[in-house]
């Protein structure tokens, strides 16, 4: 191997370490499990507004991703579409949120025809204050994909970190079904070390 074809692999490989560490970059934690859900107001595909205070006496499912139009983001979106029905019943209403604006959320929810509210945070402050605002390449931010259960009082109830889309929305559907047979608010309780 040549010098410039060693120095090529070395920055090559310099790089792919600084993305790693990039895509690793996070902002302050998600609020715990119990602790009331941090408020926003922001708009949907529409141009309406949603704050969460609207959906006080609801359960809530708040689901981040990071970009419209991405094969993982549709994955979720049209699972998210064909359980609609489901999430009605079981009382719950989905949210979706990205960092998108309000045209691109447009265009995603008519091209797939999404019946729920994608919300447009490109301020980034809601993915922020959940904790899912993190840095792509160290040099985009993007919301990762979690998605946050909240109970009709307005604390989370379930966190679901990182997910695969592909079947998330049956897990959360099963997940509500176990959190509304138990009271809000302590429906799932924080983990507590015993000995």
């Amino acid at each position: 191997m040549t010098l410039s074809r060693r120095r090529a692999a070395a920055l090559l490989a310099l790089a792919f370490g600084v993305v790693l560490l990039g895509a690793c970059a996070r902002l302050p934690p998600a609020p715990a499990l119990g602790a009331l859900a941090p408020e926003f107001r922001l708009q949907d595909q529409k141009g309406e507004w949603h704050r969460l205070a609207d959906y006080r006496g609801q359960w809530v499912v708040l689901y981040f991703y990071p970009k419209d139009q991405t094969p993982g983001c549709t994955t979720q979106a049209c699972e998210v579409r064909d359980n609609i029905f489901a999430f009605r019943k079981a009382g719950a209403v989905v949210l979706g949120v990205s960092v998108d604006d309000v045209a691109s959320h447009k265009e995603f929810a008519e091209k797939h025809s999404l019946p729920f509210p994608l919300l447009a945070d490109s301020t980034k402050q809601t993915a922020a204050a959940y904790g899912v605002l993190v840095k792509m390449l160290g040099v985009f931010e993007l919301a990762q994909r979690d998605t946050f259960i909240i109970d009709p009082t307005g604390h989370i109830a379930k966190h679901f970190v990182k997910v695969d889309p592909k079947g998330h929305s049956e897990r959360v559907l099963a997940e509500l079904k176990t959190l509304g047979s138990q009271p809000a608010a302590t429906a799932v309780p924080a983990p507590t070390t015993g000995g």
